[in-house]
């Protein structure tokens, strides 16, 4: 399959989409993390004068703001993921399925490359579309050979995918790894 070039715009929308999905709730995390007489110099803290609240009205401050932050962070995200969405990637969308959560739960298609042997923990299965999907549980079955057989892979709950080979009743755990 050639792969798709997109102007930079939106290649650069994808890669913040991204970076904001993994990143930002970490980052808010430690950014509140403690509080504010842990996250601020002494004298920003007096000259805020924090310095005169007891110490059950700097935690409810505490907890006001974390909560802001977190509201925030996760509106950030939402902002970039549909900006992205809006700005056409839908081939970058398409291209980085099973790698990242970018909300269909649509499954992916295709057909197996050569031979099927059945299942086992650590094959790897690679679709006429160029990705690799590498299985992740100790799923078994033997005995089964299939010339390129057609599949399916579906999202599951958590992030997990399920590899569904045509004619096999058996859905091992797989990740994306390529």
């Amino acid at each position: 399959m050639p792969s798709i070039t997109l102007p930079f715009r939106p290649r650069l929308l994808a890669c913040a989409a991204v970076l904001l999905s993994l990143s930002a709730p970490a980052l808010a995390q430690r950014v509140v993390q403690g509080d504010l007489q842990q996250q601020m110099s002494p004298a920003e803290f007096k000259a805020a004068g924090l310095d005169k609240l007891n110490a059950a009205e700097l935690a409810t401050l505490n907890r006001w703001l974390q909560g802001k932050v977190e509201a925030a962070t996760t509106e950030a995200v939402a902002a970039v993921r549909e900006e992205a969405r809006e700005e056409g990637r839908q081939e970058v969308i398409v291209k980085n399925r099973g790698f990242f959560d970018f909300g269909s739960s649509e499954p992916i298609s295709g057909v197996l490359q050569g031979e099927f042997r059945g299942f086992g923990k650590g094959r790897i299965y690679v679709l006429d579309n160029g990705q690799q999907w590498e299985q992740t549980d100790a799923t078994s079955i033997s005995g089964v050979r299939k010339q390129s057989p057609k599949v399916s892979i579906s999202p599951g709950v958590m992030g997990v995918w399920y590899l569904k080979v045509e004619g096999v009743n058996t859905q091992p755990k797989v990740r994306r790894t390529k």
